[in-house]
C-alpha cells in the first residue's frame, strides 16, 4: 500500500467516525415523500415527518450518509440518506430521504422506520441534469456498501436500537 492511499485510508476513516453528531439514530413513521424517488430517479425512498427532521442534532450538515435501517423491526440493511433541501428540485423544506439498499415487494407508508446514520459520504450539492443526479445517487451506494463493511461498524447492524419497542 502506498504511502498516499493509507494517508487517503486514515483520513476517510477519521472522517467517517469523527463527524460531529454522529453516529445518530432515528426513529419514526414512514411518510409520503415528493414521489419522486421510485418514479423519477427509480431509487425509492422512504421519508421522515417534520419532528424526526427537526430533531436532528445541529452538528449534521446538509448531505450523503450512510448507515444502517430497519423497518417495523424487521431485517437490519445497509442505507443511504440524504438530508436537507435537493438543491435539484428547488426544495423549500428539510428533509431526510432514505434508500435501503434492499428490494423490498411492497411500499411501507406508515411502518416504523428506525436508522443509524453513521459516516458522511459528500455534502448536498445541485446538478445539471437528472442523469447526473443518478450517477452521483449510485456512486453514493457504491461507496455506502463498501464502508459499511468495515469492522467498526460491524456492530450497529445488530445494535440494540434496532430490536428495542
Amino acid at each position: 500500500v502506498s504511502r498516499s492511499s493509507l494517508r487517503k485510508l486514515i483520513q476517510g476513516r477519521t472522517q467517517m467516525t469523527l463527524h460531529e453528531g454522529l453516529p445518530h439514530f432515528a426513529q419514526g413513521e414512514v411518510v409520503k415523500g415528493f414521489g419522486r424517488g421510485s418514479k423519477e430517479l427509480g431509487i425509492p425512498t422512504a421519508n421522515y415527518p417534520n419532528d424526526v427532521v427537526d430533531g436532528l442534532p445541529r452538528d449534521v450538515e446538509p448531505g450523503v450518509y450512510f448507515g444502517f435501517a430497519s423497518v417495523d423491526e424487521g431485517p437490519v440493511h445497509k442505507m443511504v440518506m440524504s438530508v436537507g433541501w435537493n438543491p435539484f428540485y428547488n426544495n423549500t423544506k428539510k428533509s431526510m430521504e432514505t434508500y435501503i439498499l434492499h428490494k423490498f415487494e411492497e411500499d411501507f407508508y406508515g411502518k416504523v422506520l428506525k436508522v443509524v446514520m453513521l459516516g458522511y459520504l459528500r455534502p448536498e450539492k445541485n446538478f445539471d441534469s437528472l442523469d447526473e443526479l443518478i450517477a452521483a445517487i449510485n456512486d453514493d451506494v457504491k461507496e455506502a456498501e463498501e464502508k459499511l463493511e468495515l469492522a467498526e461498524f460491524a456492530d450497529y447492524k445488530t445494535h440494540q436500537f434496532f430490536s428495542a419497542n
